[in-house]
C-alpha cells in the first residue's frame, strides 16, 4: 500500500453535529479524543489555517474477529456487508449485536500482495434489484461485478452468480486501487491504481491509474470527458477513497510515493499529475490536492463527507483525520483522533447523525494484529 509497495465513502450521508471542542492528544477507548500535533504538519504549506474545533468518541465496538476486511456497504434494512480481501468471502454484520453471518463468496478472486476481494457497493435501485457490486482482483486482471444477494437464500449461499460489467484494470501485487461507490448521479465510480507502472497513469488507453465513471451496466456514462470511454480523471497512482460533499463535489484520497499523500477535488477531465508531480507542485496542466499530507502521517484509504467535513481512514498513519471544508477549500487545519490506538484504519462510513463506523486493518499482512482484530467501531462525533 505504501511507498514502493503500496483509498468510503460507500454511501452519501449527512451526519448532523457540532463543530465544537479544542484540540489536544488522543484519547483512550471511550473517551473523547481530540486533534494530535499532526494536524499543524497536515496544513496547506506557506498557509496558516485556524485549528479545527471537534471531538471524537468510541461509543462501541460493533464487532471483531473480522479477517482482512476492506469494503463495507451498509444494507437499507440494517446492518454491514463486509468484505475479506483475501479470501473473498463476504458477511453481514448485525450492528445491534454484532453477530457475522456468512452471505457467500465472489467467485474467481486472486489475492496476491494487495489484491482480492476490494469495494463493495450497493445499487441505486437496491430495493427494488438487490444488486451487491463488487471490485476484485483476479488472475489477469481487475474487474467490478454485481451480484444479486438473496436473504432468502441458505447462509452462505446468498449471493448469485457474478455479472461482470467492467474488466481490464491492470493488476500489481501493489496499487490496485480498489474503491466503488455510487454518486448522486447514480453512476457508478472507481478509483483505480498504476499497479507500480508508473506511464500508466498518464496513459488514456489504460484503466490504470484513475478514476473511472459508468453506468451500473459497465458503460461510459453520458458527461464523460470522452464519449466512449469511462476514464473520468487520471494522472492517480492510488486511489482508494471517493465520496461527494452536500454539494455533489467528488472528493478522492490517493496514495503518493515518499513525499506526500493526498485529498484531491476531482473534475472531469483533469490530470491530476502523477508521476510527474506529487503533492503541490504548482505545475501548469495538473491539479494540486486541496490538501497534503506526510505519508508516515496518512496513507489514506476511505474517505466519508459529513457534515461539512471529510474524514479519511489512515493505514500507515493509524490515525482518522477530519478535514473541514469551506466549500473548494480547508475550512481549518485537519484534525487527527485515535492517533495509534487502534492500528490501520481502512474504511469510514456515515452511520446516523452523528456517527460514524470505522474499520480496522491489521490482519492484511501489514499490521500488528492485536487480540480481536479486526473490528469496526462506532464513533460519536460532535
Amino acid at each position: 500500500m505504501r511507498r514502493t509497495t503500496v483509498v468510503t465513502a460507500l454511501a452519501v450521508a449527512t451526519l448532523v453535529f457540532a463543530a465544537g471542542c479544542s484540540s489536544g492528544g488522543a484519547q483512550p477507548q471511550g473517551r473523547t479524543g481530540t486533534a494530535g500535533p499532526g494536524a499543524s504538519r497536515a496544513a496547506e504549506p506557506g498557509r496558516q489555517l485556524p485549528p479545527a474545533k471537534g471531538s471524537v468518541k468510541v461509543a462501541r465496538t460493533v464487532t471483531d474477529g473480522l479477517k482482512s476486511p476492506w469494503g463495507i456497504a451498509p444494507l437499507p434494512e440494517g446492518g454491514l456487508l463486509v468484505g475479506s480481501r483475501d479470501d473473498g468471502s463476504v458477511v453481514r454484520v448485525d450492528t445491534g449485536s454484532g453477530k457475522k453471518t456468512a452471505v457467500g463468496s465472489v467467485p474467481g478472486v486472486d489475492h496476491q500482495g494487495e489484491g482480492g476481494l476490494l469495494g463493495l457497493a450497493l445499487s441505486p435501485s437496491y430495493a427494488s434489484d438487490h444488486l451487491v457490486y463488487a471490485y476484485f482482483t483476479t488472475e489477469s486482471d481487475n474487474r467490478i461485478a454485481r451480484m444479486i444477494y438473496d436473504q432468502q437464500r441458505p447462509e452462505g449461499e446468498q449471493l448469485g452468480a457474478p455479472d461482470t460489467i467492467l474488466r481490464g484494470i491492470p493488476k500489481g501485487n501493489n496499487h490496485d486501487g480498489g474503491r466503488i461507490a455510487f454518486g448522486p448521479d447514480r453512476m457508478l465510480y472507481a478509483g483505480t491504481g498504476e499497479t507500480g507502472d508508473r506511464a500508466l497513469a498518464q496513459d488514456k488507453k489504460s484503466l490504470g491509474g484513475k478514476i473511472l465513471r459508468m453506468t451500473p451496466d459497465g458503460q461510459p456514462a453520458y458527461g464523460n470527458p470522452e464519449a466512449d470511454s469511462v476514464i473520468y480523471s487520471y494522472g492517480h497512482r492510488n486511489v482508494q477513497g471517493l465520496a461527494w460533499d452536500d454539494q455533489n463535489r467528488l472528493w478522492a484520497s490517493e496514495f503518493g510515493q515518499d513525499t506526500w499523500d493526498e485529498l484531491n477535488l476531482i473534475e472531469p477531465g483533469k490530470n491530476y499529475g502523477w508521476p510527474a508531480v506529487e503533492g503541490k507542485g504548482g505545475k501548469a496542466g495538473y491539479v494540486d490536492p486541496v490538501v497534503q499530507w506526510k505519508p508516515s502521517e496518512a496513507s489514506p484509504s476511505g474517505i466519508a463527507y459529513a457534515d461539512g467535513s471529510v474524514w479519511m481512514a489512515a493505514l500507515r498513519g493509524g490515525r482518522l483525520w477530519r478535514i473541514p471544508l469551506d466549500g473548494t477549500k480547508p475550512l481549518a487545519a485537519p484534525q487527527a483522533f485515535l492517533t495509534g490506538q487502534y492500528g490501520r484504519l481502512r474504511t469510514v462510513v456515515p452511520a446516523g447523525p452523528g456517527k460514524l463506523w470505522l474499520l480496522t486493518n491489521n490482519t492484511d499482512s501489514r499490521g500488528k494484529p492485536k487480540p480481536g482484530d479486526d473490528r469496526i467501531l462506532e464513533l460519536d462525533v460532535t
